[in-house]
């Protein structure tokens, strides 16, 4: 691990020890409150997606990370209700991941991290629902706020995956299309403490 302000590297010895503490402290950073449950929960999705065997997926062009409409038809198109709980959550858990720790590597493909929110988004919604009548009320209340939160708590993983991280010109111009298109807050004070102010109704406008 790198420390922001030498860049040297910082041995951690419990990863999910680390991620905790990242996570509450971006959390409080970012004035956004959620859940011990919920908490935990992306704890342990941080520490399971540190393995790239648990992200991507061997196929014929390698490991890829299988795409996302393929991971809808297929919980869709599942045989049971067990298996289709198992696609949506893992669809909404690479959407979140990926939306949180890869938002750079959209570029100029902001249709991509919307994406990402959109699909993410509605698989907690559809596994709140599912899992409610199974009266796994933990569950339950852990998709909902995932569902309710989802933009923010990309907010939070952004922040946690780019401290110390520099931005440049072509960064500010993202900042910029991302909080026209998502109303990213993380986006928006970014924007601000790089002395960009942007203007409420220039996002209104690009809705319509």
């Amino acid at each position: 691990m790198l420390n922001a302000n030498d860049r040297s590297v910082v041995p951690i010895a419990n990863l999910k020890e680390f991620f905790k503490d990242s996570l509450h402290e971006t959390l409080a950073a970012q004035k956004l409150t959620i859940d011990a449950h919920t908490a935990h929960y992306i704890v342990n999705l941080l520490v399971l997606f540190a393995r790239s065997d648990a992200l991507f997926e061997r196929t014929s062009e390698g490991m890829r990370v299988k795409p996302l409409v393929v991971m809808l038809s297929e919980a869709l198109e599942a045989r049971s209700a067990e298996e289709r709980r198992r696609g949506l959550q893992r669809l909404g858990d690479v959407s979140l991941f990926i939306a949180g720790f890869f938002s750079r590597s959209f570029a100029r493909k902001l249709v991509d991290i919307e994406y990402h929110i959109a699909m993410g988004g509605r698989a907690y919604a559809a596994l709140a629902s599912s899992v409610s009548r199974t009266r796994l009320d933990a569950l339950t209340n852990v998709y909902a706020e995932l569902a309710d939160k989802f933009q923010p708590i990309v907010d939070v993983l952004n922040e946690l995956s780019e401290s110390g991280t520099p931005h440049s010109n072509a960064d500010v111009l993202r900042l910029y299309e991302i909080w026209l298109k998502t109303g990213s807050k993380r986006s928006y004070g970014l924007l601000q403490r790089l002395g960009v102010t942007p203007a409420p109704g220039m996002r209104l406008a690009s809705a319509h």
